[in-house]
């Protein structure tokens, strides 16, 4: 009986080609979840920095950077919109325009409050604390979408850009808010050279924010897709990233959770952002 000797380099071959095929069908599987009419548009994040004064600004900061670094590693442009500095540290709010394949059908579970457990590198008796910061994601939509908006129902000021923005930030009234009255929704945009482009993107942002309400079906589906109503406070969180006394990062809707908090934070979301597309659709299947 002729023996044979496994062929090393033919099993490795095997085994590459095993992983490249369970990658491409969990890719195949992800590709079914995405059922929302807005999964291929522009996603627009919001970060404001909630309960916790200069630790909720300092993590609004760390969100901030998580989400870049994660938009880079899956090539996706990002440009900012606004971003106000903190007191002492971090960011107030920082608004930033995501786009690539998927980004909002992607990005949309990332909406919530998201809660920080640390010792606090700003206490000088190092206790811990808590932070909230609030991340609102919508769509953007294209201009040929109608939206009513009644002029009359916005509310518009011009101020003194704050944030990265070359030689014209602090020199000219160029930066624009705008507040829609009966919903309360506000939008700010500092980051074009001019006052009439940040004018034309708030309002493109203003636009898109109001048609997710429009497309809400009740009142509490309002107070989901309307970040600002959210209390970015304890009870409302929908993740928690724990440093102290232990690391990890737990989703209370799907109980996804993560060990390597650090790596969350470098762009690693991916297990969460999947974690929530099954979660969604399972609901969405039982409601």
């Amino acid at each position: 009986m002729v023996e044979i000797e496994p062929d090393e380099a033919m099993t490795h071959d095997i085994e590459k080609e095993l992983t490249a095929l369970e990658k491409e069908i969990g890719r195949r599987q992800i590709d079914l979840l995405f059922n929302d009419p807005y999964t291929d548009h522009v996603a627009l994040i919001g970060i404001h920095a909630g309960a916790g004064g200069t630790d909720s600004q300092d993590w609004a900061q760390m969100l901030l950077r998580m989400y870049l670094l994660w938009a880079e590693e899956h090539r996706m442009p990002v440009e900012f919109l606004e971003e106000s500095v903190g007191d002492e540290a971090g960011i107030k709010s920082a608004t930033i325009r995501v786009s690539g394949a998927r980004a909002y059908g992607l990005l949309k579970g990332e909406h919530g409050v998201h809660r920080l457990v640390r010792i606090s590198p700003f206490d000088a008796a190092h206790r811990r604390h808590t932070s909230f910061v609030l991340v609102e994601v919508t769509p953007e939509i294209e201009d040929t979408v109608t939206v009513d908006v009644d002029p009359d129902d916005v509310r518009t000021d011009v101020f003194r850009s704050s944030g990265a923005g070359g030689q014209h930030v602090n020199k000219t009234s160029s930066a624009v808010r705008l507040t829609h009255i009966p919903t309360g929704v506000v939008v700010t945009c500092q980051n074009e050279r001019s006052q009439q482009q940040n004018r034309d993107v708030a309002w493109r942002v203003l636009r898109s924010r109001l048609l997710a309400l429009q497309q809400a079906a009740h009142a509490q589906k309002v107070a989901d897709l309307k970040g600002e109503l959210i209390a970015a406070e304890w009870g409302s969180q929908i993740r928690s990233y724990v440093l102290q006394p232990y690391t990890m990062v737990k989703d209370h809707r799907t109980s996804v959770e993560v060990g390597n908090a650090q790596g969350v934070l470098d762009g690693d979301i991916d297990p969460f952002i999947e974690g929530y597309l099954h979660w969604a659709a399972r609901e969405g299947a039982e409601s």
